[in-house]
């Protein structure tokens, strides 16, 4: 890893020290803990409940203690505090979702997010794949929907199924590059990721010349923000403060800039960030608001964000802090623009990473995993660090990472932890009480009871 202040620095590759190489894991009566000498290699993953089958998010509503983890295979359940996965599921979605590819599948029950006042209203929203909607053009692979449901009224550990009310709808190009992560930011409104639309290089077809990365005519590559306690019409309401309120004036020509394969609609007022690839997860600071976002790369980098407000992340004039050459996506460029279309700067990210197909051994991974600032009590030492990880260093084989990072005087953001696991990392998910948790998978696909919640401990 390594900080960036430029986007001058176009081919430097991320550093490969391995601060825990000498990591050894060991399974002792459900917490698995490593012997190593490190600042944080005292920290262990506790067993807290298996039998699943590829957990994506683990949610709790605002002053409530339950634990709530979203299958991406189509259900929402309830951990109990002994970890028993409750049943009947919270919600099962199975029978609305898209049919799953035989194999590797990034679609599915991918987001959920309680309302602020859920104790209230009971109102909720997830983000799922569902399969294309009629009108839709038949060549695309599926329609996300982003749903508000309720609570049932006669039993808290149940949702109405009934209740479904489809708040976005939004057509996918490709299976992949989903995004999925929704939640209800310090400000009240909800924040939506959705990936570049798939395929590779946000190139091809359904990809403008510029990419949806950089096409802010498209709720593609980017990060929604939207007032659900009110409708303008559309089943929502734009936040007056959202960068293209009152339209924007859109550049004309080829390459990285509005060319006419584009909407053509005039700028999204919905768009919060532009300028992502696969946003795999995003979580906000609970003590300072600040909001985390882990992109997936193309191949050669990893990126995470930190971000207090609007703008363009760079994909794909960047990936990380390297120009991207799209010709050729495994030989960055030398140099290129330091700006937007639209003139406006380039927000780098404060935390990069070689991938392990483009950098080899200066790779940590192939595809991160957005995590939390740690704000819990019973680890002081983890405050203010950042947890976070990487899915695999194999496309086959699972071989997960988990991460911490902290920030040093300067400012920089630097590993202390590189943790190897054998799993795959899906995910990352926060308490009532701000404990953190490890999601993982021994598949790589959507199917299987290999699913499992781990919770983040100190073993000494």
């Amino acid at each position: 890893m390594h900080h960036v202040r430029t986007p001058r620095r176009s081919a430097l590759v991320a550093r490969a020290l391995l601060l825990v190489a000498t990591t050894v894991w060991l399974a002792l009566a459900g917490t698995v803990t490593a012997q190593a000498e490190g600042p944080f290699d005292h920290l262990g993953l506790e067993l807290v409940a298996e039998g699943l089958t590829s957990p994506v998010a683990l949610v709790t509503p605002p002053g409530d203690a339950r634990r709530f983890v979203v299958d991406q295979a189509g259900t929402i359940r309830i951990l109990a505090d002994d970890g028993t996965v409750l049943e009947p599921p919270f919600l099962d979605l199975r029978d609305r979702l898209v049919t799953f590819r035989p194999g590797f599948d990034e679609r599915g029950v991918l987001g959920l997010a309680f309302h602020p006042d859920y104790a209230r209203n009971g109102r909720f929203f997830v983000h799922y794949s569902a399969p294309l909607r009629p009108g839709a053009l038949a060549a695309l692979n599926h329609t996300a929907h982003v749903s508000e449901f309720r609570v049932s009224r006669n039993d808290p550990n149940r949702a109405d199924p009934a209740s479904e009310r489809v708040v976005l709808a939004v057509d996918q190009p490709a299976f992949n590059h989903n995004g999925g992560q929704i939640a209800f930011g310090p400000d009240g409104f909800l924040y939506v990721a959705f990936g570049d639309g798939g395929t590779s290089n946000d190139n091809g077809p359904y990809h403008p010349a510029m990419g949806n990365g950089q096409d802010v005519t498209t709720l593609l590559g980017a990060i929604l923000r939207i007032d659900v306690n009110d409708d303008d019409g559309r089943g929502y309401a734009v936040p007056a403060s959202n960068p293209f309120v009152g339209g924007v004036a859109l550049p004309e020509g080829d390459g990285l800039v509005w060319s006419g394969a584009a909407s053509g609609h005039g700028a999204r007022d919905e768009i919060y960030l532009w300028g992502v690839r696969n946003p795999f997860r995003f979580s906000f600071d609970r003590a300072t608001g600040d909001l985390w976002i882990g992109d997936v790369g193309q191949g050669m980098f990893e990126e995470h964000n930190r971000v207090t407000g609007p703008g363009n992340l760079g994909w794909r004039i960047m990936e990380a802090d390297s120009y991207f050459n799209v010709e050729s996506n495994r030989e960055p460029l030398a140099d290129g623009p330091t700006t937007g279309p639209m003139g406006e700067d380039l927000v780098l990210p404060v935390i990069v990473y070689g991938n392990v197909g483009g950098t080899g051994e200066a790779g940590r991974g192939i595809s991160t995993t957005g995590g939390y600032v740690y704000r819990g009590s019973a680890i002081p030492e983890l405050v203010g660090h950042y947890v976070f990880g990487d899915w695999s260093q194999s496309f086959v084989e699972p071989g997960g990472k988990l991460f911490v990072a902290a920030q040093d005087a300067a400012g920089a953001w630097d590993f202390v932890l590189d943790r190897q696991i054998d799993q795959f990392v899906l995910s990352f998910g926060e308490d009532l009480d701000g404990e953190l948790y490890v999601l993982t998978t021994d598949g790589n696909a959507p199917q299987g009871t290999g699913g499992r919640v781990w919770k983040i401990v100190a073993t000494n």
